[in-house]
């Protein structure tokens, strides 16, 4: 069958189509990890947006910072891809032209520092989960990261922060007008953290004029971003070909909701993202809490517990009564009667929401692939919960068992058949538990890991022999 380009796109019969002018959008968008989330999220909003007003200037030059397989994809198909979206009552594709160059760093470099530094460029932003950061226990960028600490002696940048602030300096050194950063990645206040990141870089570079320059012509809204993307699979892509009927090696998979939330704090024009169906607000924080802690909070929880029962993905376990119980309790026991209601939302509809939207039948989210990264998702998703239900004097017994599902799931290498993997930044020092059986221990020891639990939640008494009893049920069952 015919691969996905622009001189087969004509033959895509019964599929949304990119708008008219799609192929000659100006580059004005530097986006630093194109993966899947991405090309369903923020591509589609900026596509929207240029259907919308016809501005022409939003092009995206997409970045892949690891491997250079969405290049290849891409490339091949002239930036072109399908977003299969999937509900129980709705099946179909949408082709995306909005990107219109992708480049991998690893041997593109040079053109991505020019890009970064092309006065057409007006706005960067990213995608490279919460581990790309390479933060250490304070928050601060961790000097000590091998790549970090390469980037700042000089040749050619690897970690995300280290390429964008060398890209700044680019744009510095070109004399270029100011530029405007959104991070989308899910951190508390994701916009302060990575100015603060970058920060970091350019004082431990010693450049002074650049960390001027960069405090009076850069600016970093903060965002929150949602919309559930699984790993696309062989039957998606199938799937994908039979409603196009053309091949599409870049096919993404996603429900039908969307939302993303920025402040509107931008030192330069931007796209009508509101046009799209973006908000606009002055203070993102309530919104990026509710979806941390409602949807991210539940997600991870169901991950871990899921996984621990045997079942691939979060559809399956939504069908555990018992789990589907252990998530409706988090957020409706824990999470809301804490948690500040952003203007305009109702708490109780989102949770409802959010626990219809685990049930969709029609993805397939797998728990090892949420699973992932857990000591950098639990402190934001879970651990705040319960230091809020603490101070409220509260016992936020369904987060605890959240994280205690958590414990048990690194401690497990397999569960019902399926293979628990550690896939976590800092997976050696998670690993002295992995296969143990003794509950007491495996509680002491993860507690005992201060960037994660920080100083207070270890001194907590009845927090820890909860987990302990809670650790101990699930390496019972599991």
């Amino acid at each position: 069958m015919e691969r996905l380009s622009k001189a087969t796109l004509p033959g895509a019969d019964g599929v949304a189509l990119p708008p008219a002018g799609w192929d000659a959008q100006r580059t004005g968008i530097v986006h630093m990890g194109i993966g899947a989330f991405h090309r369903a999220h923020q591509a589609v909003y900026t596509q929207d947006a240029f259907a919308a007003t016809g501005d022409d200037r939003w092009g995206i030059c997409g970045v892949t910072q690891r491997s250079d397989s969405v290049r290849r994809q891409l490339t091949g198909q002239d930036g072109l891809y399908g977003v299969l979206e999937r509900a129980v009552d709705h099946t179909g594709v949408r082709v995306v032209g909005q990107v219109r160059e992708v480049l991998f760093p690893a041997e593109q470099n040079a053109g991505l520092m020019a890009r970064i530094a092309d006065p057409g460029t007006l706005i960067i932003t990213l995608t490279v989960t919460e581990k790309g950061y390479r933060r250490d226990g304070a928050g601060h960028l961790d000097l000590a990261d091998p790549a970090v600490a390469a980037d700042l002696v000089g040749g050619e940048p690897t970690s995300a922060v280290g390429r964008l602030v060398r890209g700044l300096q680019a744009r510095q050194r070109a004399g270029a007008e100011p530029v405007t950063v959104v991070c989308c990645d899910n951190l508390t206040g994701n916009g302060r953290v990575l100015e603060r990141l970058v920060g970091d870089f350019c004082a431990a570079l010693g450049d002074e004029d650049l960390t001027d320059w960069i405090a009076s012509r850069v600016s970093f809204p903060c965002t929150m971003v949602d919309r559930i993307t699984p790993a696309t699979t062989d039957a998606d892509r199938a799937m994908g070909q039979e409603l196009l009927g053309l091949r599409d090696e870049g096919l993404v998979t996603a429900e039908l909701f969307k939302q993303w939330v920025i402040e509107d704090d931008f030192v330069t024009e931007r796209p009508a993202w509101e046009r799209a169906g973006v908000q606009l607000t002055d203070d993102v924080e309530p919104f990026e809490n509710m979806k941390l802690r409602i949807l991210n909070g539940a997600h991870s929880t169901l991950a871990y517990a899921g996984a621990l029962r045997g079942y691939p993905t979060i559809t399956r376990t939504m069908a555990d009564p018992e789990l589907a119980e252990l998530a409706g309790g988090l957020i409706n026991e824990d999470v809301t009667p804490v948690l500040e209601c952003p203007p305009g939302e109702d708490l109780a509809a989102y949770g409802a929401e959010v626990l219809k939207r685990f049930s969709n039948p029609a993805l397939a989210h797998r728990t090892t692939q949420i699973a992932m990264d857990g000591s950098q998702k639990i402190p934001l998703r879970l651990l705040g919960t319960i230091r809020d239900n603490l101070a409220a004097g509260r016992n936020p017994q369904y987060a605890i068992a959240g994280v205690a599902a958590w414990m048990a799931y690194v401690a497990t290498p397999e569960a019902g058949g399926l293979v628990l993997p550690l896939d976590d930044p800092i997976a050696d020092r998670l690993a002295v538990v992995r296969g143990s059986k003794n509950a007491r221990g495996i509680v002491e020891a993860l507690m005992g890991i201060e960037e994660v639990f920080g100083a207070d939640l270890p001194d907590n008494g009845p927090v820890r022999d909860q987990l302990v009893d809670d650790v101990g049920g699930l390496l019972a069952r599991a």
